[in-house]
């Protein structure tokens, strides 16, 4: 029940409106059933149908239900026939729907609201938590909360829910049955509740199956994201039969879990039955033959007791789907509060001003013990081209997050201009970043889309000029609907130094002041690398670019290249070019972008 509480404290105001529908719904059920009462005794004392029952006959019953209704009818002043008493049924009938279907109304907006609720709490506590965070994160373990645990919670509240709506109507039967016999009632409570004990191991089982579910769920799907992600390497080996023989084991474990779960579903329900009838047969026998109670009265108690017993085992049902499901919420929730405990410190209140120079100054950082970056101090000037080359794993993407603030030096500082980077607002210095990273990532959407990534505030002219300083507008105005056509999956459609000129027209299109590309030619061919390192060039003194690669081709273009290897780093100044242009930077707009004069091939 905690699940239940902590959601309607979280949607008061819905909630309240659904307990008040219920309440009236069983208001007016109560009204219809109460006339059951002297309708069957019109039936079974074959009293004509248009003939009046006065309210001595209504009352001439051994319950108090029918004294009740008896002493209402006589304060009205009414003599009902049996069509009139069918005609209150029946509005009592419309107006129960009508309140059902606003409590329903009300619980589907509230179940679509918890599912985007919780999607939207995940996404943005990771969209603001540590960069390590997500270094340590499996992928699917993050799309399968998102997708399939908020699904699993809200389905889990909406068992609850649908559960207090059983929980009300049995209340209501109970209600009209210890009127009709309290103690024929009690003993039919207390036969429900041995069934509700008998049963309990198997909603223990169900949970356990649920909670084992949520992690065989957790654990397949972040394997079968990792396999998608390198479907074309395992297809080009022929070894998809390897990630096959793992997604079958978890598979296998999932489809037992779920048997399990079916399996004690059903068998609760025939258990239900079986109990149930019993209970009721020898009922009506105690009734009529011990207790010689009025058939008519043994009619309503036998009719609202098996409905009593019906609610209640509709409660243990959804009680049972409620504790299967609600497992995804608790695991979501801790996810969630994992996340939150990794935010991300925001930095100081200063404004960033990129016009001198970036600098890190004695900047030491390690992984754990394993040291990447010891005292090293560089600087990348403005306006100019920097690269840093070195073999895989010598600390320069390491480097590129301490100037982005992924990453915090251990000791040491970064410097914008002469403030350090941990006094300055670290969002509105990375709104001045432009970043192309290794591995191209393409939605499988328009050219458009993919370079603006729907954000409002860009127009196609700002996505057509970023795209010709991209040099990505020839061939972009070539494809059959230009900015409009599909890329494919993951930019399939397009080859490796397009993919990467509409990368760059990405990072380009918000008016960045530094560009940083991660091993951004490293996945090219030399002719595309080329063609790259020649749009680089025309960006020279309109952006400050910091290149990053383990290959040789951006020193040809570089202004000032750091050699990294092995711990070490060594500078090398490059004076072929003493007359490139300086930083052409507007200190409000960001830098006026100009188009590439020669694209060059791509392939």
């Amino acid at each position: 029940m905690r699940f239940l509480i902590t959601f309607v404290r979280r949607y008061p105001l819905r909630s309240s409106i659904m307990v008040l529908a219920l309440l009236l719904a069983g208001f007016m059920e109560g009204i219809g059933l109460s006339m059951l009462l002297p309708l069957i005794g019109m039936t079974v004392g074959n009293k004509p149908a248009e003939q009046p029952l006065a309210a001595t006959e209504i009352g001439a019953t051994d319950s108090t239900l029918g004294r009740l209704v008896a002493n209402a009818f006589s304060a009205l002043d009414i003599s009902p026939t049996m069509g009139q008493l069918l005609v209150v049924i029946i509005v009592a009938v419309i107006l129960k729907s009508g309140m059902m279907l606003l409590a329903k109304k009300q619980l589907g907006y509230t179940v679509a609201r918890v599912a985007t609720d919780l999607r939207l709490e995940l996404l943005r506590a990771l969209m603001v938590s540590r960069w390590q965070y997500f270094l340590k994160q499996p992928l699917g373990s993050l799309a399968n909360a998102m997708a399939t645990e908020t699904a699993r919670a809200s389905k889990a509240y909406m068992s609850g829910v649908l559960m207090t709506t059983e929980f009300f109507q049995a209340s209501l039967y109970f209600l009209m049955a210890f009127l009709v016999s309290w103690k024929a009632t009690l003993i039919s409570l207390t036969a429900g509740f041995v069934i509700l004990y008998l049963v309990k191991r198997f909603l223990k089982k169900a949970r356990h199956a649920g909670i084992r579910q949520t992690e065989l769920l957790k654990s397949m799907l972040a394997l079968l994201t990792d396999t998608l992600q390198s479907i074309k390497p395992l297809k080009a080996m022929a070894r998809e039969n390897v990630f096959d023989l793992l997604l079958e084991k978890k598979t296998k474990r999932l489809n037992k879990a779920r048997q399990k779960q079916v399996l004690n579903k059903e068998f609760l329900k025939a258990f239900h039955e079986i109990l149930m009838s019993v209970f009721l047969a020898a009922g009506i026998y105690i009734l009529l033959i011990q207790w010689q109670m009025s058939l008519a009265s043994v009619m309503v108690l036998a009719f609202l007791v098996a409905r009593l017993l019906k609610r209640l085992n509709k409660v243990q049902e959804r009680y049972q789907e409620m504790i299967i499901f609600e497992s995804g919420y608790w695991s979501l929730k801790d996810t969630i509060e994992s996340v939150q405990k990794e935010r991300e410190e925001t930095g100081g209140g200063l404004k960033p001003g990129l016009t001198q120079a970036i600098r890190t100054e004695n900047v030491d950082f390690a992984y754990d013990d394993h040291h990447v970056l010891r005292d090293v101090s560089l600087s990348f000037p403005v306006g100019r081209i920097t690269a840093i080359i070195g073999p895989s794993g010598s600390g320069k993407t390491t480097l590129v997050d301490l100037v982005t603030g992924l990453l915090r030096p251990q000791q040491g500082e970064v410097w914008i201009d002469e403030v350090p980077l941990a006094q300055i607002n670290l969002k509105t210095w990375r709104r001045m970043i432009g970043y192309i990273p290794q591995e191209t990532i393409l939605l499988h959407d328009t050219v458009l889309n993919n370079v603006t990534l729907g954000d409002p505030a860009l127009s196609e002219a700002d996505a057509q000029q970023a795209l010709r300083a991209a040099g990505a507008w020839e061939f972009v105005d070539a494809m059959p609907l230009s900015m409009q056509s599909i890329v494919g999956e993951r930019g399939g459609k397009l080859s490796g130094g397009q993919r990467q000129r509409i990368a760059i027209a990405r990072a380009l299109v918000h008016r960045p002041q530094l560009l940083i590309l991660d091993e951004a030619t490293s996945g090219l061919d030399p002719e595309s690398e080329a063609a790259v390192c020649d749009t680089l060039q025309q960006l020279r003194g309109e952006l400050t670019i910091l290149a990053i690669s383990h290959q040789t081709a951006l020193v040809r273009i570089a202004d000032k290249t750091y050699h990294i290897q092995d711990g070490k780093i060594w500078q090398t100044e490059h004076t072929s070019e003493p007359d490139r242009p300086t930083a052409n930077i507007d200190a409000e707009n960001g830098p006026k972008l100009q188009a590439a004069v020669s694209p060059g091939k791509l392939r």
